[in-house]
Parts: C-alpha cells; structure tokens; sequence
C-alpha cells in the first residue's frame, strides 16, 4: 500500500476503517485493491483531502464506493471536514493490489 500522507499516524487510524469499505463488485477492500492513492490532514482547519481511484472509470458502483470512502472517514474524524477526490491519474492496474490483495484473490 503506496497511500501518500502527512500524517503517517491518522492516516493509518484512517485506513484501519477504509479496510471495510469493499468493492461489492470484486469483494476486496479499496485499501488492498490499491484505490486509496492519498489521505491529506489539514490540522489548523480540521480538514482531511482524500484521494482515490476506482478500477475503471466507468464502474457501476463507482458513486456508492465513494460514498462509502467519504462515509468510513467521517466516522474516523467526525468532527472533521472530509473531501474525497475521485481521479483516473494515473489509472489503477492489477499491481497496484496489495500482496494481501494478491492472495485474498488468489492469485
């Protein structure tokens, strides 16, 4: 798991939820999956910048997964701003699945 931070300490906190976010589609978590590409504290104004990625651009359960990102992080920060930025830049592929990831799909 590549995931850039500021905070090495609350972006794990972070991630220990996001754990339980699955794509519904591929059964994986979107920590494992590798769609977490960073997790951005802004102490001063309570404010976390979230940014992620799917598998593909067009995946149906794009906008529920999102809303469950935004979701998981809220319930880690609730007194928190949180802002989940979609992007396709670079685009996700198979090796950015954790070893954990690799397995859990057998492969």
């Amino acid at each position: 798991m590549n995931v850039k931070t500021n905070d090495d300490i609350k972006c794990n906190f972070a991630l220990t939820d996001l754990y339980n976010v699955d794509d519904p589609e591929i059964g994986l978590n979107v920590v494992d999956l590798g769609l977490i590409y960073e997790i951005t504290f802004h102490e001063s104004e309570k404010k976390l910048d979230a940014v992620m990625t799917l598998t593909t651009q067009f995946c149906p359960m794009g906008e529920s997964i999102q809303s469950n990102v935004t979701q998981s992080l809220m319930n880690s920060f609730p007194e928190w701003t949180i802002n989940v930025n979609l992007i396709f830049e670079p685009p996700w592929d198979y090796s950015m699945i954790s070893p954990e990831g690799q397995e859990f799909l057998g492969h």
